[in-house]
């Protein structure tokens, strides 16, 4: 098989980037962007245009939570489960979340630490926005909203 027809897109965007080692973390952004997660093949391709290997892109992939191998649903909540967070609550409000969405199709409640917000805990990141001081009323207000944001979008 000829390397370089492998994964076209995640190759363009090496590409772009001057298929620099340096420039990894934000090659898997753009390919995470494009393509909605890193897949086996976008990996793989990736790996080989920075000349590293495919374990060093994976360990980097599951390391930082922004990344993901498989296709998200459509609305992700992600709940911080940091320190801060957990001081004022935040672990209770996790597993209503968890228990309120977990039947609700498209939506993926996730688990991250650090949201940046600790000053306003328990935050949440409700598409590519954060909101503190999250209570289970306002979390089930802002899925809402955003569902039919997606839905009307997608």
């Amino acid at each position: 098989m000829d390397r370089t027809k492998a994964h076209p897109a995640a190759r363009a965007i090496c590409l772009r980037h001057g298929d620099r080692p340096d420039a990894l973390i934000e090659i898997l952004h753009d390919v995470q962007t494009e393509m909605g997660h890193v897949s086996d093949g976008a990996l793989a391709a990736v790996a080989d245009a920075l000349n590293l290997s495919k374990a060093e892109v994976t360990g980097v992939v599951s390391f930082y939570h922004d990344f993901t191998r498989a296709p998200r649903k459509e609305l992700v909540l992600q709940l911080c489960r940091a320190e801060a967070c957990q001081a004022v609550g935040a672990q209770a409000l996790f597993e209503w979340a968890e228990a309120r969405f977990k039947s609700a199709d498209g939506v993926e409640v996730k688990a991250v630490y650090c949201l940046g917000n600790c000053a306003l805990g328990p935050a949440v990141m409700v598409g590519n926005r954060v909101y503190g001081r999250m209570t289970e009323e306002k979390l089930t207000r802002l899925a809402a909203q955003a569902a039919v944001t997606e839905g009307a979008s997608g």
